[in-house]
């Protein structure tokens, strides 16, 4: 069985979603639609399928992949679940948490796969940490993500374009309740917060520093975890995991009765994998790894932070 699939959206990330389900081996690629004709033309042609108008899109599809600006995330992807599709709606799952409220529960009285597009959540770095022995319940964890500026995604702040990534990824290693939020941030290249720096607090003690940047002369990316049996720090970048735990691996002199195991991984197509776990759980029942409420998480944790590094700056200025 193949899965009748359509692209909402035509923009940076429709055109790679379009071009990716082309050619996924259990996807019968309907096509996409935009509200600018000519861009749809422009990947449709790349991805040699069909220019829809929304409407019949939905009616003909099983489900659809909203990767429209985030304006109209709720509008398309409500539409797609009163069609009877399921849906696959690229982060953040809404502009308000009343939006994304009324999402999961339109999506839950469907019975509609409902998966929010955390791609990080699929990637092998990602993979590898899980894969590991791991280092015990979080106690402290430090995220950095910085990228030089490019003219894109700017209808939202750093914190809803590259952040959301790492309160996302956060969010799911600390398991507890978000509790308490500071954060800074400033407008560099663009209207909008460019370069942020949230702290976390959880209801179980953990904590988190967050920090990203789109305006940076360098790409970072980083997430280092401290946890109650060791220490792992992910350069995913560089490919790295480093595991510090006590008596395992090679014996270090900094830290004694503690060894370190340096394991690596070979990069797989992120979106792909993304693609592929919606697909099993639209066809196959499969557990939706980031459902719709945690992308309602995430969305609250950064608009939390949002109007933390508004405070900030409401602050200094007096």
């Amino acid at each position: 069985m193949r899965l009748k699939l359509g692209v909402l959206g035509a923009g940076h990330f429709g055109r790679f979603h379009a071009l990716k389900a082309a050619k996924a081996p259990r996807v019968e690629f309907l096509g996409l639609a935009d509200a600018d004709p000519a861009r749809a033309e422009t990947v449709a042609a790349e991805a040699g399928c069909q220019v829809w108008e929304a409407p019949a899109l939905l009616a003909a599809a099983d489900a659809v992949i909203v990767a429209a600006p985030t304006a109209f995330h709720h509008e398309l992807a409500s539409a797609a679940l009163a069609a009877g599709c399921h849906v696959f709606v690229e982060k953040p799952i809404a502009a308000t948490l009343e939006q994304a409220d009324a999402l999961v529960a339109q999506a839950g009285a469907a019975g509609r796969v409902l998966q929010v597009g955390h791609v990080e959540r699929f990637s092998a770095g990602m993979a590898t940490l899980s894969g590991s022995t791991g280092v015990g319940r979080a106690l402290y964890m430090e995220a950095v993500r910085i990228a030089p500026f490019r003219p894109r995604s700017l209808d939202v702040s750093v914190v809803l374009d590259l952040m959301i990534h790492d309160l996302d990824l956060v969010l799911a290693l600390a398991g507890s309740e978000l509790v308490a939020v500071e954060a800074v941030g400033a407008a560099v290249a663009s209207q909008r917060t460019d370069i942020a720096n949230a702290r976390l607090r959880f209801a179980n003690g953990t904590q988190a520093t967050i920090t990203a940047s789109r305006a940076s002369l360098k790409m970072e990316r980083r997430l280092r975890v401290f946890g109650a049996e060791g220490y792992a720090s992910l350069d995913f970048l560089a490919r790295e995991l480093k595991l510090v735990r006590k008596g395992q691996g090679a014996p270090l002199d900094q830290v004694p009765g503690h060894g370190i195991e340096l394991l690596s991984w070979q990069d797989h197509d992120n979106l792909e994998a993304e693609q592929a776990a919606f697909v099993a759980a639209c066809l196959d029942g499969a557990p939706v790894v980031v459902d719709g409420r945690a992308g309602r998480a995430a969305l609250d944790a950064a608009l939390r932070v949002e109007a933390a590094v508004a405070a900030s700056l409401a602050a200094a200025l007096g």
